[in-house]
């Protein structure tokens, strides 16, 4: 076993795999997919070689009904997919916000619509922060850039989701799946074997009342109660918002993109700023909440701005909302399908730093 400052040289989803059996991961249920198959490989041994349980689930509707009656037992457990798999896990995903059950799910966005092809894209932007899903729900969704990002967001999801009985979101590409560069993994983590029981499904011992845990409230006022209960869970997960900034204390055009296109921009700001040209990056790291605050801040210092996405453009109505007030977007899409490079990146760039 690894000691805490020894460097591993790993995928990104390998790292996934690694940051949930440090975190106390005990249940994996998944079904393969391109492009996130080494998280249930590595999973198959990894998970058993841990003392939990790994199952190959017989379709994606069921290993997100697995991971929904693990959650409600108080288990720390995870699934993963990419995105036609994701469609599929939508209404058990709906049911574990409804029902208030902690979750980790990752998602390694491929192109699409449809089955589209196996390389990277940000297709699943509103998909992943909008619910994805029927009713009112959001999850905490978190975007790593890097190998090292994917290990610790993993690593902190699982807390995450049993702080805000919540599923937690990890939203990667092929991109983040497939690379592979050197990670420093953590010291496992002592799970209390008491997390979640106030309310986890367990036996009474006949020494206390039942518990029920459920999504249905069909009682009059029940269900707006519910609502109203989780509105203010999710207005208390906006003070966990996390983004980077890179040189936008004096730049006048500031490029905002996530994930691997984020990683990918910055090479090409960091290019344009030895050329002399002002300009910035703003990278979020959770999706949502989405850092609207700091981007609103750098409205009124006078800043413009470019959004940079492997889609046909979804973050973007969120950065325009959050610099509204001040300011507007521009916006550069890499359709789906395209494999960009900071060079792709630099003409879009000078082109809105020229613009209004």
């Amino acid at each position: 076993m690894a000691g805490k400052k020894d460097k591993l040289f790993v995928k990104g989803n390998e790292a996934i795999a690694m940051g949930a059996l440090a975190a106390g991961c005990k249940c994996f249920f998944g079904y393969p997919i391109t492009p996130q198959n080494d998280i249930p490989e590595f999973m198959s041994k990894a998970m058993v070689d841990a003392g939990g349980e790994f199952v190959q689930a017989e379709s994606e509707v069921a290993a997100a009904n697995m991971l929904l009656g693990a959650g409600a037992c108080g288990i720390r457990a995870m699934t993963s997919s990419s995105s036609p798999g994701m469609s599929l896990k939508q209404e058990a995903i709906s049911y574990m916000a409804g029902s208030e059950i902690p979750a980790v799910i990752v998602n390694m966005n491929r192109g699409g619509p449809g089955l589209g092809d196996i390389g990277p894209a940000q297709g699943d932007y509103y998909q992943s922060t909008r619910g994805g899903g029927h009713g009112d729900y959001r999850l905490l969704v978190l975007a790593p850039a890097s190998a090292q990002e994917a290990y610790d967001m993993t690593f902190e999801a699982f807390d995450l989701a049993f702080r805000y009985k919540n599923p937690v979101l990890i939203l990667g590409d092929a991109i983040i799946g497939q690379m592979k560069e050197p990670i420093t993994p953590r010291e496992p983590k002592a799970v209390d074997p008491n997390e979640g029981g106030e309310w986890r499904l367990e036996s009474t011992g006949g020494k206390r009342d039942h518990r029920i845990i459920k999504s249905l409230f069909l009682m009059d006022g029940e269900l707006a109660g519910q609502n109203k209960k989780l509105q203010a869970k999710y207005d208390n997960m906006q003070k966990f918002v996390d983004f980077e900034s890179y040189e936008t204390k004096d730049a006048e055009l500031i490029v905002v993109a996530y994930g691997s296109i984020g990683r990918i921009a910055k090479n090409a700001v960091r290019a344009l700023r030895k050329k002399g040209k002002k300009v910035g990056l703003f990278r979020p790291k959770t999706l949502y909440p989405f850092p609207s605050v700091a981007l609103d801040k750098l409205a009124k210092e006078g800043k413009r701005f470019l959004t940079i996405e492997h889609n046909l453009g979804q973050m973007v109505d969120d950065v325009r909302l959050a610099v509204r007030k001040h300011a507007d977007s521009a916006l550069f899409c890499v359709y789906p399908g395209n494999m960009p490079s900071p060079d792709d990146f630099e003409a879009p760039i000078l082109k809105a730093l020229k613009g209004k």
